[in-house]
C-alpha cells in the first residue's frame, strides 16, 4: 500500500469506512476455523475478525492513528516485507488493499510465506465496474486508473493456489462507503466528507471530478438520474463487482470448517 497516499487522504477514513456487518460475516466465514490471522494493509481495522488472534500490518501512520483502542496490535510495514517468520499464522487477510501494493507479486509471496493454511483477499472484478453507473456515466476516468497488473480479483486468483472467487453482494445501506457502495445513494457522491477518503476519487483529475459531479447534480435535480437508475433505490443489494478470493494452501490443513 502506498504510505504517502493514505497519509495524504486517510484523515477521514475511519468515520466513513466502517465495516459492514454483512460483508464482515462473509469474510469471517471464509476464514473458517483459523485461530490466528495476519491482516495485511489493515488500515483502520475494518473487517478484522473478532474471537481470533489477529495481528495487523499497515504502512500509513495516518491510518494507524485512527485504529480504535481495542483493535488488533499493528506493525508499521508494507505487504512486501512482512516482519514475521515463515508459517506464523493460520490465515492471511487482505481487504481492498492489493491494488495499492507497489510490488504485487512480492506482497502475495510474502503472504504465502507467513501463512500456513488459508489466504482470504477482497478485491474488485474490474470488468464489472465498467457497467456501474458511477464509472460508466459520470466518472469514466475511474476505469483508466493505473493499478498494478493483476491486482483485481482475477489477477489475485491467478497468483494463488486452489483459488475460489465468490461475489460479495453489496447492501443498499452498506456502512462501508467505498465508491461502489453508494450505487443506490448517488447524493453521497456530492458529499465531500464521503468522497474525500476515496482513493479513486482522489486519483482522478480535478476536471473529471468537477465535470462528473456537476452532471450528477444536474441529473438528480432534473430527475434524469432517477429515470434511468431509480429502480436501484428499491433493491436490497447489488453485485458491483466486489469479490472474495480464497485460497487453501496445498499440502497443509484446510481452514475450512
Amino acid at each position: 500500500m502506498s504510505e504517502t497516499t493514505y497519509d495524504r487522504i486517510g484523515s477521514g477514513y475511519g468515520p466513513n469506512r466502517r465495516a459492514d456487518s454483512r460483508i464482515a460475516a462473509l469474510i469471517d466465514a471464509a476464514l473458517g476455523d483459523a485461530a490466528s490471522v495476519v491482516n495485511v494493509g489493515a488500515g483502520t481495522g475494518s473487517y478484522e475478525p473478532v474471537g481470533r488472534e489477529v495481528v495487523a500490518v499497515e504502512p500509513s501512520e495516518t491510518m494507524i492513528s485512527q485504529r480504535p483502542p481495542d483493535a488488533a496490535p499493528v506493525f508499521r510495514a508494507g505487504a512486501e516485507a512482512l516482519p514475521f517468520d515463515d508459517d506464523s499464522f493460520d490465515a492471511g487477510l487482505a481487504v481492498l488493499t492489493a491494488h495499492h501494493w507497489p510490488d504485487l507479486d512480492r506482497g502475495v509471496a510474502e503472504m504465502l510465506r507467513v501463512v500456513r493454511r488459508r489466504i482470504v483477499m477482497v478485491a474488485f472484478d474490474t470488468d464489472a465496474l465498467a457497467d456501474l453507473w458511477i464509472s460508466a456515466d459520470y466518472f469514466p476516468e475511474i476505469l483508466s486508473l493505473k493499478r498494478p497488473d493483476g491486482a483485481d480479483s482475477q489477477g489475485l486468483a491467478r497468483r494463488l493456489p486452489n483459488p475460489m472467487v465468490t461475489p460479495i453482494p453489496v447492501p443498499r445501506d452498506c456502512t462501508d462507503l467505498f465508491f461502489a457502495a453508494v450505487w443506490a445513494r448517488p447524493e453521497l457522491l456530492l458529499d465531500e466528507s464521503v468522497v474525500s477518503p476515496m482513493w479513486v476519487w482522489q486519483s482522478i483529475s480535478d476536471s473529471a471530478r468537477e465535470a462528473g459531479r456537476a452532471r450528477l447534480a444536474s441529473d438528480l435535480e432534473s430527475g434524469a438520474w432517477d429515470q434511468r437508475y431509480g429502480f436501484l433505490r428499491g433493491k436490497a443489494e447489488l453485485d458491483v463487482g466486489l469479490r472474495l478470493v480464497s485460497s487453501d494452501l496445498p499440502g497443509r490443513t484446510s481452514a475450512t470448517p
